[in-house]
């Protein structure tokens, strides 16, 4: 991918702490993030990558993989919640969650999110589009905009919390179109 290099976004790093206690640390995705990403992905239940990617999928392509995580921070951010750990534990703590949007002009973007089975219903999601919109509009952006099946309802239900308009699609039966006003 011919991304423009731009400063990686470390104001976007934050720690956060869920219903339940568990704490994750979440941070602009890196293009080192592929393997823990595709890991990611494998884990959800066939139920939520369905939910996530509209398709039924096991794994990401290499190309989707690669558009996943090899960001331009600007057009293009990503976000990825992971566990804190206190660095005892061995090997790469995983990614438990993925937001993010890609600008398509006019001051719009298109959202997408995803939270690992074991890790919904704790606010995670709804923290995570938060900070994506604040930070969408600090860019100049003034709607977000996803493609939501009718039938994800925790989904629905996160998005009326939040008071997004939700439309059903005409050219797509099944899907409604989210909009998040920033």
């Amino acid at each position: 991918m011919n991304a423009v290099a731009t400063p990686y976004p470390v104001g976007l790093i934050r720690p956060l702490t869920l219903r339940d206690g568990r704490r994750v640390l979440v941070r602009p995705v890196l293009p080192q993030d592929a393997a823990t990403e595709q890991a990611f992905v494998m884990g959800l239940s066939a139920a939520s990558r369905y939910r996530r990617f509209h398709v039924g999928l096991r794994a990401l392509p290499p190309t989707l993989l690669q558009q996943l995580t090899e960001v331009d921070h600007r057009a293009h951010v990503a976000l990825v919640a992971q566990p804190e750990t206190d660095g005892s534990g061995p090997g790469d703590p995983g990614i438990v969650a993925d937001a993010r949007y890609v600008r398509t002009g006019d001051g719009r973007a298109e959202f997408a999110l995803a939270v690992a089975d074991d890790w919904q219903q704790q606010g995670l999601g709804r923290a995570l589009l938060q900070q994506l919109a604040r930070h969408a509009a600090r860019q100049g952006l003034h709607t977000l905009l996803g493609d939501v099946l009718a039938d994800n309802l925790p989904m629905v239900r996160l998005l009326q919390a939040m008071g997004c308009d939700l439309q059903p699609r005409d050219d797509e039966p099944g899907l409604l179109l989210a909009t998040v006003g920033l």
